[in-house]
């Protein structure tokens, strides 16, 4: 048989036609996802953090706000306050729910469309972010510990903390309603029960 594939070239082509075939199947399987590692990166997690709203030298509301929610995690208070239209929603007493994305994510195209059903929620401001603008929200995504995107942030109304913001991130895929749920639980002012199994 091996002298026969050596004097034949048809044979030879034929070989390698199929060793390309195969190489070629397995590369774009396995730049697809779809394996554990796409499993682990869509699963949700979530990280509240209370800060104090208190900060020396904070001399607006804003400058408050920039540097209560960037001392969380060890950041540095000078991170520039958040864009005047999420510091005037966080001051009108609305949830403030922000979504940072990138561009041509699937995923975060999927929770971009439940968070744009928030619009019809009372007292709620959602703002959809691009990953290549977050720095422009680095008090808030130091604050929270932002390490990837989709992150869905929700900072509780400025009511309801009264001496401290709370905010909470979410990673990966969101349904409608759970997005939703997010917003309901930092709306929630009602007293708490630690759970112990």
């Amino acid at each position: 048989m091996r002298e026969q594939l050596n004097s034949n070239p048809l044979a030879q082509v034929a070989i390698v036609a199929v060793l390309l075939v195969a190489t070629g199947f397995f590369v774009l399987s396995s730049m697809g996802g779809g394996g554990e590692e796409e499993a682990e990166s869509s699963e949700t997690s979530t990280t509240t953090v209370t800060t104090k709203v208190t900060a020396t030298g904070a001399s607006t509301p804003a400058a408050a706000m920039a540097a209560a929610l960037s001392l969380v995690n060890g950041a540095t208070s000078d991170a520039p306050s958040p864009p005047r239209p999420v510091v005037a929603a966080w001051n009108a007493n609305k949830t403030v729910v922000l979504l940072f994305v990138r561009d041509g994510g699937i995923d975060d195209r999927l929770v971009a469309g439940a968070v744009r059903q928030l619009s019809s929620m009372p007292n709620v401001a959602t703002f959809v972010v691009p990953a290549r603008r977050i720095a422009r929200y680095a008090a808030i995504t130091e604050g929270v510990g932002v390490e990837r995107v989709p992150a869905l942030v929700v900072v509780r109304p400025k009511h309801l903390n009264q001496v401290m913001p709370t905010a909470s991130v979410s990673y990966g895929f969101q349904s409608s309603e759970s997005v939703v749920q997010e917003v309901v639980d930092a709306d929630y002012k009602g007293r708490t029960v630690d759970y112990h199994p």
